[in-house]
């Protein structure tokens, strides 16, 4: 049997151009061709194994065999159409997952199409662990069910080194230390669509009360081409309430029909390389629910953890807690035209939704401010009615007086039981009454003597970003930045979604250990975000992140007011003495990701500290999390090593870009800011807040921007994911100082570790120019280098998948990869490399 390779993957390197696919001539039509698509199954199946999530895989394998002899056909002598190279494209991925406790039924379909001009065979792989708890596994093609056989992990690491080997392409190492299920061939025509429906059934795995679902949607990063249309869809369903629910790894619409039912949905277009898909969920009875995820890497340092609490979707007490709202709007002369009538629309639907025993008041703000009643309201309906009619009558026309308005807003406020909320809009500077930034701050402090939250809603590019970040930072609150033409009324409703309905307020989180803690000792939990912890709302979660110096068995203990009455929900978990592999890495860089959001709000806020700043540099070095003001690291000239010089550019960035507070700059980077430090998934991945910042994953940043679109995707959206694709998917995704997306193809995040690509060589950012002298050689597809890769069951594979040389540390030792010599040219066709 004769091997040739055909390289459909998607490259894991920058600079250098893809291979060419080998076009098959068509005068040799007797030749045959397969065509071997791997999938790896082996993220589903153990989460503890998470480094190892799976890749696709395509090889063209040469059989020297005869086709049966074709009858003579007369061809009209006509121009022959030149041939299309043998190439493939996946057209759509659907998931349907359902989870019942425990057990999960899984449906995956995908549409592969063959855009070459020659008949390609094809053979689907999967990477299976022998241990798996995974049954009822079924592989059909177009309705047809393919019969297939398992093989041991002997002989399938024989099959991936050798394919490896032969096809001088490291991306089927991540599959090593696994087993082996083979599909018999079938046929794809040329142009023709085949679709490929797998179907399993799996005993999930649980862990610190959370059950891990992983679906390896990421099973398309190595096609040539992006996924058009990616779709999952998970329906969670339990005897007990349905408490967390929580993805690290992509930003997810949830609904929540009741308590025992959640449906989680993931939609993406024109997706690169998606992240493999994981939910985790946890039950409990009762109010409140909460689980703990932790990570601890080296037993010498302090661990990771993230806190998540959540309280019942439909609760009947949540309906007995009142509250009392303010909305104070802008009606200033630069609100005119939409944006007033945006504005009003905004007003009515939280007037709206205010429920009975409810307190309100509106106030409207320009040079004067004016209030609906002078005094707050219950809301009923004779009040309700009038209110509307209040909003109605609002024009625009004046200056802006925010200082006044605030206080107005503030001192109304009377009763510090009750949660009271303001709601502070404003599409501009203040030109009236007090104008100077910190006494504004200063006078709302003295006013909120309940100690309400406030929520700062900037509409456009010309509002004071910073003044509002301060304000919604001492107060409690948060910023929301209205872009122009974008609907204020959709970000209004989105915040009262997320706050219309308290259920606990003014909450405390206390760690008990199961050991003796030294006396006089720092605090066994450190760094925690966001900072303060405020309320909980029904449908909301609260995701607390922090770290840790003993681990073990704890108690947690959350604390919070429930319609008046002081109430505590206990709950046992175990923080990690050391974790043994990466699957909870992403709590790590879910810490991190805030971490560095935190420390620009303090240089932002508070001025210039040159320790903040070598913290926030060594941060966003280490775990690739690459900020407007630290992008000079992805540079061919910065040295990594070079810590003093690249603190001293970071603080001049900072200053620079820092000090201005209108325009869209300002805006853009304040908005930055505060998705940092909201996220509730790690900054990962190839590209931004993987998908989780801000959402989930990540949730929160610009997850769509990097992998793929969802279905209310901007143009920026759009233009973000076609300078991915140029980058072939590989490449770190942020925003420039002025808001615009910036592609870096010279920095990987890979797993843990983040790259760089220096001196010709990808350098993990953990290696120390010391390290480096004495980094042992190792030559790819070498013996030594299958048997590192096999090293530790496999996990540290994919550290190793690259195809220029690579400097990286793994476990204690330091190592260079250093590229195979050239393949023999006479013997072998050339290859684009």
């Amino acid at each position: 049997m004769e091997f040739r390779s055909l390289n459909l993957r998607l490259h894991r390197q920058s600079r250098i151009p893809p291979r060419v696919p080998i076009s098959f001539p068509a005068q040799a039509p007797r030749r045959g061709r397969r065509l071997v698509l791997a999938m790896a199954m082996l993220a589903l199946v153990v989460p503890s194994l998470a480094p190892s999530l799976g890749q696709a895989q395509v090889i063209i394998i040469e059989h020297n065999r005869r086709l049966p002899p074709r009858p003579p056909i007369h061809i009209p002598p006509t121009p022959r159409p030149t041939p299309i190279p043998s190439s493939y494209k996946i057209r759509t991925v659907e998931v349907q997952a359902s989870i019942r406790d425990q057990a999960a039924k899984v449906q995956m379909s995908q549409v592969f199409q063959n855009t070459g001009s020659t008949v390609l065979e094809a053979q689907f792989v999967f990477p299976v662990p022998e241990n798996a708890a995974i049954s009822g596994l079924t592989l059909l093609v177009d309705g047809q069910e393919m019969t297939g056989k398992l093989l041991k992990k002997e002989d399938a690491r024989r099959i991936y080194e050798e394919t490896v080997r032969r096809q001088r392409d490291p991306a089927l190492l991540e599959y090593m230390g696994q087993g082996l299920f083979q599909t018999s061939v079938f046929p794809i025509p040329a142009q023709a669509e085949r679709t490929v429906e797998i179907r399993y059934t799996q005993l999930l795995k649980k862990d610190n009360g959370l059950i891990d679902l992983l679906l390896p949607i990421g099973t398309t990063k190595h096609s040539n081409k992006p996924v058009e249309t990616l779709n999952v869809t998970v329906r969670v369903e339990a005897a007990e309430q349905i408490k967390t629910v929580y993805s690290p790894t992509h930003q997810l619409d949830i609904q929540r029909p009741d308590n025992t039912h959640a449906v989680c949905k993931l939609s993406l277009r024109d997706a690169y390389s998606p992240d493999d898909f994981r939910l985790l969920y946890g039950t409990v009875n009762g109010l409140v629910g909460m689980n703990v995820v932790s990570y601890r890497p080296s037993e010498g340092d302090d661990g990771y953890f993230v806190l998540l609490a959540s309280p019942e979707v439909k609760s009947a007490l949540a309906e007995k807690v009142e509250k009392t709202m303010i909305f104070a709007f802008d009606k200033s002369g630069s609100m005119s035209g939409k944006k007033i009538e945006q504005a009003k629309e905004a007003l009515k639907f939280l007037i709206n939704q205010l429920k009975p025993g409810d307190t309100f008041n509106v106030i409207a703000y320009d040079s004067a401010v004016e209030s609906f009643r002078p005094e707050l309201q219950r809301a009923d309906e004779p009040t309700i009615k009038a209110a509307l009619g209040f909003a109605d009558g609002l024009y625009a026309g004046g200056s802006t007086n925010i200082d006044g308005a605030l206080q107005t807003s503030l001192k109304m406020l009377n009763d510090p039981k009750r949660p009271s909320y303001v709601l502070f809009m404003t599409d501009g500077l203040p030109t009236v009454g007090e104008r100077d930034e910190l006494k504004i701050a200063a006078n709302a402090r003295l006013a909120n003597g309940v100690h309400a939250r406030l929520f700062a809603f900037g509409v456009g590019f010309d509002v004071n970003s910073r003044l509002l970040d301060r304000l919604s930072n001492e107060q409690r609150g948060q910023s929301i930045y209205v872009r122009p033409n974008e609907n204020i009324e959709a970000h209004v409703a989105a915040l009262h979604t997320k706050i219309g309905s308290p259920l606990l307020t003014d909450l405390a989180v206390n760690f008990e250990f199961d050991r003796v803690i030294p006396a006089g000792s720092a605090s066994p939990i450190s760094r925690t975000y966001p900072r303060q912890l405020t309320d909980l709302f029904q449908g909301e979660q609260l995701v607390w992140v922090g770290r840790y110096k003993y681990g073990g068995p704890i108690k947690v203990t959350l604390t919070g007011s429930v319609a008046g009455e002081r109430k505590s929900y206990t709950f046992p978990a175990t923080l990690a003495e050391r974790s043994l592999d990466e699957t909870n890495g992403f709590v790590e860089k879910l810490w991190a990701t805030r971490r560095i959001g935190e420390l620009i709000d303090e240089l932002d806020l508070k001025g210039h500290n040159q320790e903040l700043v070598d913290e926030m540099v060594q941060l966003s070095m280490r775990h690739g999390i690459i900020t407007p003001y630290t992008s000079f690291l992805a540079e061919e000239n910065t040295r990594l090593a070079d810590s003093r010089d690249n603190s001293r550019r970071g603080a001049e960035v900072l200053r620079r870009e820092l000090a201005g507070v209108a325009g869209k700059p300002a805006v853009e980077q304040r908005y930055y800011k505060s998705r940092l430090k909201d996220a509730s998934g790690p900054a990962s991945g190839n590209g931004g807040f993987g998908n989780g910042v801000g959402g989930a994953a990540p949730a929160a940043g610009f997850a769509g921007r990097a992998s793929g679109l969802g279905a209310k995707s901007s143009k920026a959206d759009f233009d973000a994911v076609k300078k991915m694709n140029e980058a072939k998917g590989l490449a770190v995704v942020t925003l420039d100082a002025e808001g615009e997306v910036q592609v870096l193809e010279s920095v990987r995040n890979v797993g843990q570790k983040s790259f760089y690509y220096k001196e010709k060589v990808w350098q993990d950012s953990t290696v120390t120019p010391e390290q480096a002298k004495h980094a042992v050689r190792v030559v790819q597809f070498s013996p030594e280098y299958f048997e590192l890769a096999a090293s530790h069951g496999g996990t540290l594979a994919k550290y190793l998948a690259f195809d220029e040389p690579v400097l990286v540390n793994l476990g204690t030792k330091t190592y260079q990869i250093d590229p195979a010599p050239a393949e023999d040219t006479a013997t072998e066709k050339p290859r684009d490399k």
